[in-house]
């Protein structure tokens, strides 16, 4: 029986050596996964957001969602207030205006951030920090 007990514990050992391995082997792929993840991230909007902020700014813009990825809060807010208010008044027919007038606004600035060179947009809307068009 004792024979027994030491192959047992010779193989617990095998195990648990193998495991360590096997958990190693996953840590340094999930560590390569994450990098690899953060380097895509980076290059779908990182620090140039043109892409990004102009196509929100099409489809979401009287929401002011392009304004939050350019680090705009205080105009995105603007936008995101103007357009709620817009929409509780468009039951008296006055607040369609304002909605359709801020959803213009971001068609606007969409079309003008995808039509401005890489260069110029970051020098405009990020480093230069212009809020509206």
């Amino acid at each position: 029986m004792s024979d027994e007990n030491k192959d047992f514990g010779d193989k617990a050992r095998e195990a648990g050596e193998d495991a360590k391995k096997a958990a190693g082997d996953f840590k340094s792929e999930a560590k390569k996964t994450a990098d690899e993840f953060k380097e895509g991230l980076n290059s779908a909007g990182g620090e140039n957001k043109k892409i990004l902020a102009g196509i929100l700014a099409i489809v979401l813009g009287s929401l002011g969602v392009h304004k939050f990825i350019l680090g705009y809060q205080k105009e995105g807010i603007i936008l995101l207030v103007v357009t709620v208010i817009g929409m509780v008044l468009t039951c008296i027919g006055v607040g369609i205006f304002v909605v359709w007038a801020t959803g213009l606004i971001g068609l606007i600035e969409g079309v003008i951030y995808l039509t401005k060179s890489d260069e110029e947009f970051y020098n405009t809307y990020q480093v230069g920090k212009k809020p509206w068009f």
